[in-house]
């Protein structure tokens, strides 16, 4: 067995029991269906799909569904913490409808870029082993239940909280953040789709002012969550407001800004006109003065 393989032996279970302890806390005081809390459900529910989709994944070495199957993971727990919960309020709507919205926007955008470039070159070393693809799938269906915890765990938290001065603020935050998210990502297309600017890189519309825009507006509206969700938590559920944090940490220290980042450099580092766009240019927190 190669070194990476046992790595990723020792990742799977550690990521399980960090799920658990999630499920854990964040169950506190929460609804049930039947004897099992919603959120523990929900989370075992979130993993499941993951491995379920591994498996024909792995037979046919393919990550196409990789993307889709997030998704489908978020819409579908979602819906499901809305169809079980009894005595759904107004927070808890709004925070479904807004998790609904974002999924469902990104979701359809990633599997339109991943169907026009065929594949992602990301899995390319991965496919191959049975426990690093499986740890892939597993953890993002942790990335999924971390991303999204603020929010179920406020739906299933069985507090009920009038909308307020949180619930504006974090809409508001929310309606900015999936703006700049979705404006970004159009401009980017646009600028890829077109022949002229094969092998440029974008500097315009919001790119000018952030060189992920992108990002940027995906960790606001993730913080416009967890605003909204705070009135309804207590205790331990309280555990569910590292949802921010996780994206922060995620997008600008493992999966988004670095490696688009390295990326970036190797193909157009040491060129005059991009190294003037990176000084001028902040790397995530736009400047537009």
């Amino acid at each position: 067995m190669e070194q990476s393989d046992r790595k990723a032996l020792a990742i799977f279970p550690m990521a399980l029991l960090i799920g658990a302890l999630l499920a854990l806390a964040g169950s506190s005081g929460g609804s049930f269906i039947g004897a099992i809390p919603t959120f523990t459900l929900a989370v075992a529910g979130a993993i499941v799909i993951q491995w379920i989709v591994f498996v024909p994944s792995f037979m046919k070495q393919t990550e196409k569904f990789y993307d889709i199957t997030g998704t489908l993971t978020y819409v579908s727990i979602t819906v499901m913490i809305l169809l079980v919960t009894p005595d759904l309020d107004a927070r808890s709507l709004l925070l479904g409808g807004l998790v609904l919205v974002w999924t469902l926007r990104l979701g359809i955008f990633l599997f339109r870029r991943i169907s026009k470039a065929g594949k992602d070159d990301r899995f390319d070393a991965l496919k191959p082993s049975f426990v690093r693809f499986l740890n892939v799938w597993t953890i993002q269906g942790l990335w999924v239940t971390f991303t999204a915890a603020a929010a179920w765990v406020a739906m299933t938290s069985g507090k009920s909280v009038p909308l307020d001065g949180f619930a504006l603020l974090g809409f508001v935050l929310w309606a900015l953040g999936f703006g700049m998210e979705v404006i970004a990502d159009r401009q980017k297309s646009r600028f890829n789709a077109d022949a002229a600017n094969k092998g440029k890189f974008i500097s315009t519309g919001l790119w000018s002012v952030s060189r992920h825009p992108n990002y940027f507006g995906e960790i606001l509206l993730w913080i416009g969550v967890a605003i909204i969700a705070f009135p309804a938590l207590e205790g331990w559920q309280n555990i569910a407001l590292i949802s921010p944090v996780f994206v922060i940490f995620l997008l600008t220290k493992v999966s988004g800004v670095p490696l688009l980042e390295k990326k970036s450099e190797s193909k157009w580092g040491g060129q005059a006109d991009y190294e003037a766009y990176k000084a001028k240019t902040p790397v995530l927190l736009p400047k537009f003065f």
